[in-house]
């Protein structure tokens, strides 16, 4: 169970965030910035390589370029994320095969756009990215399907049975398009409103990907989830759970856990609503009570080797039997400290800080300039075997993520907005 700290403060870890991005800007600068190689995905050795899935990590490497110059003030940053964008970032706006819109599209447009509204940039970018928000907004609700009380979701790249919990994260690029005044254009010029998608499909990820311990679930655990819902596309009924990246469907994938943590957090503040609220509460409660002391989650709470580790102890990236994923540590500790603020519930705050604190030292924080990661002990797909296992090892390690890198940079940014901020959302280039 994590240890919380309830003397710890946003201030305390500012040093700890300094270093971060003192570091964090030669990692930047060590990759491709043209992208020929394919979108960085995860390291091998240190080393960046791309797997041409959906490219959905390309938002996060032009995104935390404009991260860096966001808590630095770094023009050079500036100048790279603006390039970048331009020149990698359109076929992500059009993109009708994949749910990967809130983090291609939001993490740069949207940055791009807050900047300005911020008064932190020119307004260059403003009309070409509001634009591309709109377009993203709409292809995004676009990708739906029915459920059989009416109501529908945003499916994921494997098709239209497939509700994944990590878009709970893309309904961001609904709510950006919704704020922009924008909506999806149907059959016979029929007018779709895209906050009322991104409420059903929130609900919905709420209702069959959160467990809550009552009723339905009275035989599971409040606030695990799951990472795949399955539904009968000819009547839209609820068949199964499933998962594509965790151990079984009866247990909990941590990335995807976090991603309901901050996804339904995030929400929240854009919207008053009690289904985010108690989804948000419900996974972030699981979260503290199933991670190891430091707060760093194995990557499956029900994968077997977990039996053989101490979860009193702080995670050991370095066992014989799990791999950690520190990954999902960098997202949930944002989604603890976004629904703390929130609610002011000092709880979830402080259990925010003390993950913080431990992802911005040793072991996690990588000091190695010629290692391109910044977040280490990062896992990708451990079912189907993506991840290096090192030699003299036994379970993956030592490697990066750009989705964790960019989070830490994200949560790194957080805690400074919370000392000067203003306060930073997803939304704020539209509030």
């Amino acid at each position: 169970m994590l240890r919380i700290d309830e003397e710890l403060t946003a201030k305390a870890l500012r040093p700890g965030v300094e270093r971060m991005f003192e570091l964090s800007a030669g990692k930047i600068r060590a990759l491709d910035p043209d992208g020929g190689g394919g979108s960085p995905v995860f390291t091998v050795d240190g080393r960046y390589t791309a797997r041409g899935w959906t490219e959905w990590t390309q938002g996060f490497q032009v995104g935390s370029a404009l991260l860096q110059f966001d808590a630095t003030g770094e023009e050079a940053f500036l100048d790279l994320g603006r390039s970048q964008t331009e020149r990698l970032m359109a076929p992500h706006v059009s993109h009708v095969g994949v749910h990967d819109h809130g983090f291609n599209n939001v993490s740069t447009y949207g940055a791009l756009l807050r900047l300005h509204r911020e008064g932190r940039i020119d307004g260059r970018d403003r009309g070409a990215a509001e634009l591309a928000l709109k377009v993203s907004g709409a292809v995004q609700a676009a990708r739906w399907q029915r459920t059989e009380d009416g109501t529908g979701y945003i499916y994921s790249f494997n098709g239209p049975q497939s509700l994944f919990v990590d878009t709970i994260r893309s309904c961001r690029s609904l709510a950006v398009a919704h704020r922009l005044g924008h909506v999806l254009m149907a059959e016979h010029d029929e007018r779709v409103d895209l906050l009322e998608r991104l409420r059903q499909h929130a609900h919905n990820t709420a209702r069959y990907n959160v467990y809550y311990g009552t009723g339905r679930d009275a035989y599971d655990v409040r606030g695990r989830t799951v990472h795949e819902a399955l539904f009968n596309v000819n009547d839209g009924r609820f068949r199964a759970p499933s998962t594509q990246q965790g151990y079984s469907p009866f247990s909990t994938w941590t990335r995807g856990l976090s991603w309901a943590m901050l996804g339904f957090a995030e929400l929240l503040e854009f919207e008053s609503d009690d289904v985010f609220a108690e989804a948000a509460r419900a996974t972030c409660d699981f979260y503290i009570a199933s991670s190891p002391a430091d707060g760093v989650p194995y990557w499956d709470t029900g994968a077997p080797g977990v039996a053989h580790l101490d979860l009193d102890a702080p995670a050991d990236p370095f066992n014989a039997f799990e791999p950690v994923d520190s990954s999902a540590a960098a997202i949930a500790a944002q989604g603890l400290l976004r629904l703390g603020r929130h609610l002011g519930d000092e709880r979830y705050t402080q259990a925010g800080l003390t993950v913080a604190r431990t992802l911005l030292a040793e072991p996690y924080l990588s000091a190695d300039s010629a290692h391109q990661g910044l977040l280490l002990h990062s896992v990708y797909h451990r079912p189907n075997g993506w991840d290096q296992v090192h030699e003299g090892q036994r379970v993956p390690n030592g490697e990066s993520s750009m989705w964790g890198d960019y989070h830490l940079r994200e949560l790194g940014l957080y805690l400074l907005r919370l000392e000067d901020g203003p306060y930073y959302t997803f939304f704020g280039g539209v509030a």
